[in-house]
């Protein structure tokens, strides 16, 4: 009996390796395509593409498969902020999640989400003018969790904003990699990294601004709070052109956009948890954008940064290795 458990052992485990390297060498790319650009695009697991593919496999997959963000900045004056009226009809189920207030809530609604491999959250601001970006306390030496940002400032709504320094996957969040726009000053300029993106964030007019204009050209133009990061998945309306799966893998993804009228949405999605949620690609990702009318939307930090915290408690699942998955961010776009 044990050496025919053996055997079944044997040849299961046989039957797994051959399948694993079908998968990651056989003749379909799409494994292989997603495994390079998932690892290759976060900051401390670009080992995983590397144990199994050459420099010269990874620099053709990554040739084949990148977003090409579009070359403008927002057009501020196309943002009108209109009354929103409740309908009897709308046009689709997607405008009825948006603009169909709930009953006790005029400021905000939240708006679970799902698709292939995926949940997450989106949340409808309607009133953009109570956005604002908090840093945390301990900047240039520690980030603060989200729950534990909640808990001072007391904020309706907060998502992780930024990225920062993290090497070794053990970052404490306190230093940015880019720029950061508080209140018109700059708060803080990040070290020379290499690719940020560009600015993210609002107007004095309550405008989301997508700019790659230097910090001291986005504040004469009236840029209020901003944090560096992408990239940009749509601007003035036009989406970024997806080559392959977008060349961003799968992963858990944070986002702020705004639509025409000037509703404000947060939108995350978790990741990295299989029987959960894996994530979502940026190719998936502008799609859900555009099925909302996003107008001008960007990529935040992603991740196991990825963070939805509402009145006080930890709405999603993030997927870092602390207590309830949080980690120490340097910034978070809140609404108050």
């Amino acid at each position: 009996m044990k050496k025919k458990l053996v055997i079944i052992f044997v040849s299961l485990l046989d039957f797994f390796v051959v399948v694993c390297l079908f998968l990651a060498y056989g003749p379909i790319s799409y494994f292989r395509d997603l495994w390079i650009t998932t690892s290759m695009t976060t900051l401390n697991h670009r080992y995983l593409a590397n144990i199994l593919y050459s420099e010269k496999t990874i620099n053709q997959v990554l040739s084949q498969n990148y977003l090409k963000e579009v070359e403008e900045n927002t057009d501020i004056t196309k943002i009108e902020f209109n009354h929103i009226e409740e309908k009897e009809q709308y046009d689709s189920i997607y405008e009825e999640q948006i603009l169909k207030k709930d009953a006790d809530n005029d400021l905000y609604k939240v708006v679970p989400l799902s698709g292939s491999g995926y949940k997450g959250y989106m949340v409808v601001v309607y009133e953009p003018s109570r956005i604002h970006l908090e840093v945390t306390k301990y900047l240039g030496t520690r980030g603060e969790m989200l729950t534990e940002m909640s808990k001072r400032k007391s904020f309706e709504v907060g998502i992780n904003a930024g990225g920062f320094a993290d090497a070794g996957g053990v970052g404490s969040g306190g230093i940015p990699t880019g720029t950061v726009i508080q209140n018109g000053q700059i708060i803080y300029r990040g070290p020379e990294t290499g690719w940020t993106g560009g600015l993210i964030g609002f107007t004095d007019n309550n405008v989301l601004m997508l700019t790659k204009d230097s910090p001291e050209v986005a504040i004469q133009n009236g840029m209020r709070d901003a944090v560096e990061f992408g990239p940009f998945l749509i601007v003035n309306g036009k989406r970024a052109i997806a080559r392959g799966n977008g060349g961003w893998g799968i992963s858990s993804r944070t986002v702020i956009a705004q639509r025409q009228d000037g509703i404000v949405l947060f939108l995350v999605i978790d990741g990295r948890q299989p029987g959960y949620s894996i994530g979502i690609s940026m190719v998936d990702l502008t799609n859900l954008l555009v099925r909302y009318k996003a107008y001008n939307a960007a990529n935040l930090d992603g991740g196991a940064s990825t963070d939805l915290v509402i009145r006080q408690k930890l709405m999603n699942r993030p997927c870092g290795n602390g207590g309830n998955g949080e980690r120490w961010i340097p910034n978070a776009w809140i609404l108050e």
